[in-house]
C-alpha cells in the first residue's frame, strides 16, 4: 500500500520567531511613542524629540535583545538539562522507562498491548527523542532558539521605532504631538492585525487589543510630560 504524503504548515511553527518580533515592534512602537509624545507634551523642541526617538531605539533594541537571549537561553538551559536526566534514567532503567512511556500512550486512547508496542519501536528508533516529545514536551518546533529570539526582537523594535522617527521628521512642530499619536494608532493596529494574521487569529481581535494598551500608554506618558515645561523661554 502507497501513502500519498500530504504536508501540513501550522501556526505553531511560528510560535518562536512570531512571538520575538511581535513583542519587539509593539514595544518599540509604544515605548518610543510614548517617550517621545511625553517629551513633546513637556514642550520639548524637535530636534530634542528626534534625539530621544534616537537614543530610544539604541538603547531599547540592545535592551530588547539582551532580555529575550536571557529569558530565552534559561528555557533553553532547563531543556538541556531535562534532556540530560532523561538521557541517565534511559541508561539506568531502560525497562522502567519503557513502561513510563507505554503509560503516556495508554492514558492517550491506545489500547495497552498497542501501546506498549509503540513504545517498544520509538525507543529502538530514538529513545531520547521519544521521551523528551511525549514526556518532557520539547521538540523541534518549540523548542528554545535565544539567538534567533534575540535578533528578531531587536530588528523588530529597530523596525518599530522608524514610525515614529519618521512623524518627528515629517511633522509640522505645531501638531507633532497629534501625528505622532495617530502613527502610533495606526502603526498598532496594522501590526495586531499582521500578528494575528500569521497566528490564525482575528485581526480585528488583535488591532483593537495592542491599539487599546498602546493609547493608554500614550495618554498617561503624556499626562506625566505635560506636568513639565522645558519649553525655551
Amino acid at each position: 500500500m502507497s501513502y500519498v504524503y500530504h504536508k501540513e504548515h501550522h501556526f505553531i511553527h511560528r510560535a518562536g520567531w512570531l512571538r520575538a518580533s511581535v513583542l519587539g515592534a509593539n514595544d518599540g512602537i509604544i515605548s518610543v511613542t510614548s517617550l517621545v509624545m511625553g517629551m513633546a507634551a513637556s514642550g520639548a523642541s524637535t530636534e530634542t524629540l528626534l534625539v530621544t526617538c534616537i537614543a530610544g531605539l539604541i538603547s531599547g533594541a540592545t535592551s530588547m535583545a539582551a532580555g529575550e537571549y536571557i529569558s530565552v537561553k534559561s528555557q533553553s538551559d532547563i531543556e538541556e538539562a531535562d534532556l540530560k536526566l532523561e538521557a541517565r534514567e534511559l541508561e539506568r532503567n531502560p525497562q522502567h522507562e519503557l513502561n513510563e512511556l507505554t503509560d503516556i500512550y495508554i492514558n492517550r486512547g491506545l489500547d495497552p498491548a498497542l501501546a506498549h508496542e509503540v513504545a517498544v519501536q520509538l525507543t529502538a528508533k530514538d529513545a531520547l527523542e521519544a521521551h523528551a516529545r511525549d514526556e518532557i514536551g520539547i521538540n523541534d518546533v518549540t523548542s528554545a532558539r535565544p539567538i534567533q529570539a534575540a535578533f528578531s526582537s531587536a530588528l523588530s523594535f529597530s523596525i518599530g521605532v522608524i514610525f515614529p522617527m519618521l512623524a518627528i521628521l515629517f511633522s509640522p512642530e505645531a501638531y507633532l504631538g497629534w501625528i505622532v499619536m495617530i502613527v502610533g494608532v495606526i502603526s498598532l493596529a496594522v501590526l495586531g492585525a499582521l500578528s494575528s494574521y500569521y497566528a490564525g487569529t482575528s485581526m480585528l481581535k488583535g488591532s483593537l487589543r495592542v491599539c487599546i494598551w498602546g493609547i493608554i500608554a500614550m495618554a498617561f506618558s503624556s499626562w506625566i510630560g505635560s506636568l513639565f515645561n522645558v519649553a525655551p523661554l
